[in-house]
């Protein structure tokens, strides 16, 4: 029998099929407890197009095919459950480079991303604000 979906993850499908809002799919984010692979004493994360992407999961079930793509499916994981605000408010703030979430990476038509913009992280770390707070 199949898994419901969390929150996020209908959130993350109604954005997909371009009926969702995205003002509340940040806010689902924000609210949501994310699994979090845990690596050499910090978060795993990835870097791609000038960004580091904190990669998380809506589920057990999304980081188990996370592993299974990253060829360690048969040994377990170990993770950090962590609220998205955390994540964009906290993590990505420290980590003294342009960084985002990543969230259900493995999962084909379910995965979203959350960049360092305004409204998302804090406008400190956002991409499109300059040193003002002004919009670029």
């Amino acid at each position: 029998m199949e898994q419901p979906r969390t929150a996020l993850a209908e959130r993350i499908a109604e954005q997909r099929a371009g009926v969702g809002d995205p003002r509340a799919l940040v806010g689902e984010m924000r609210r949501s407890v994310l699994l979090v692979p845990t690596a050499e004493g910090g978060l795993w994360s990835a870097r791609s197009g000038g960004v580091r992407w904190i990669c998380g999961f809506t589920d057990e079930a999304a980081l188990a095919r996370f592993a299974l793509h990253h060829g360690s499916g048969d040994r377990p994981w170990e993770f950090a459950a962590l609220l998205g605000a955390r994540i964009v408010d906290e993590v990505v703030p420290s980590l003294d480079e342009p960084a985002g979430l990543a969230v259900d990476i493995a999962t084909e038509d379910g995965s979203m991303f959350f960049p360092p913009v305004a409204g998302i992280v804090p406008d400190g770390v956002a991409l499109d604000v300059d040193a003002e707070g002004n919009a670029r």
